[in-house]
């Protein structure tokens, strides 16, 4: 699978893009599924940050430099459980995994950088 983030070098993407079929695959985030999970976890600070990611996918959908193929999946919050679900889980998660792509993802608007990470920190605590 190549996700349109991973976009690198234009030869070789138009060679994949050539010998290979697509797929779109949109972030779970509203399927029963999914939603399941996240009403099993029974996690305040997981709803908060889930609604946050949200809503900072509807800006990067609507980015004209991004799109819908680089919004945040929720593969990122797999896995966990009501013990894990923790502040410290999700706070890691938004450290080490949101905000660095983020950094990647507007590298030459560090004002978006800064409200959006200070948005997923404020809520996961």
């Amino acid at each position: 699978m190549m996700n349109t983030a991973d976009h690198s070098l234009a030869m070789l993407d138009y060679a994949l893009r050539r010998r290979f079929s697509f797929f779109t695959m949109k972030p779970g985030f509203n399927t029963p599924g999914f939603q399941a999970y996240q009403d099993s976890l029974k996690s305040d600070a997981f709803n908060k940050l889930i609604a946050c990611v949200k809503q900072l996918n509807s800006k990067i959908a609507e980015d004209i430099s991004l799109g819908e193929g680089f919004c945040i999946g929720h593969s990122y919050f797999c896995g966990l459980t009501p013990e894990t679900a923790n502040t410290q889980t999700l706070s890691s998660i938004v450290e080490y995994e949101l905000i660095p792509l983020l950094k990647e993802y507007w590298f030459d608007e560090p004002a978006k950088i800064v409200d959006w990470s200070d948005r997923l920190r404020s809520a996961v605590k």
